[in-house]
């Protein structure tokens, strides 16, 4: 018996200081009917969420399609960098990556982080066992969450990450068995 995890990188937000209540742009919006109808045809059953609003607002669809609501999970939020804005991002986030313990003040390290996803993961795969399961998460956490399983999830693989974006990790027990990318349907509007 399988159990599927749709890890959905959110949809573009217009940056707003204020991580949690951050929402979609016009262009998010559009983009997270394509991952509605992308996950239509995979049978979900369940659907998880972030607490972050561009995380939630992104499956708000594929909950409407499937008739349920959106369980929220903390651990599933986007990894905390620093307690203050960085002045260069992408040099923030390559040197947590390079250095695997190194965190800014009050910010996760990637060890930490990582540790946060797979632990939230590993419980999802023990209490719904068999089923397929959106996840709507972020950039960092879903790439760390895959480099637990494999190192070519790296950095190059975060930056290469669309948004929205969608990968599906099959399991059997808590061992990985597959991992594929779905692409987001065209027919969307």
């Amino acid at each position: 018996m399988q159990t599927h995890l749709y890890l959905v990188r959110h949809a573009h937000s217009d940056y707003t200081p204020d991580e949690r209540s951050r929402p979609l742009s016009e262009q998010g919006v559009k983009d997270a009917r394509k991952v509605a109808e992308s996950l239509n045809t995979e049978g979900i059953e369940r659907v998880i969420s972030s607490p972050y609003k561009r995380a939630i607002q992104t499956v708000e669809g594929i909950s409407r399609e499937i008739n349920t609501g959106i369980t929220l999970w903390e651990g599933f939020r986007e990894r905390l960098l620093s307690k203050e804005p960085l002045v260069d991002f992408p040099a923030a986030v390559a040197k947590v990556w390079e250095e695997e313990h190194f965190a800014f003040e009050g910010g996760e390290s990637n060890q930490e982080a990582r540790a946060r996803g797979i632990k939230e993961v590993q419980k999802l795969l023990q209490q719904h066992a068999g089923e397929r399961i959106a996840i709507g998460t972020h950039g960092n956490i879903l790439a760390l969450i895959l480099n637990h399983f494999d190192s070519h999830y790296g950095i190059d693989f975060w930056r290469q990450l669309e948004m929205p974006d969608i990968y599906c990790l099959s399991f059997e027990g808590l061992e990985l068995k597959n991992v594929r990318r779905i692409p987001l349907s065209v027919k969307a509007i």
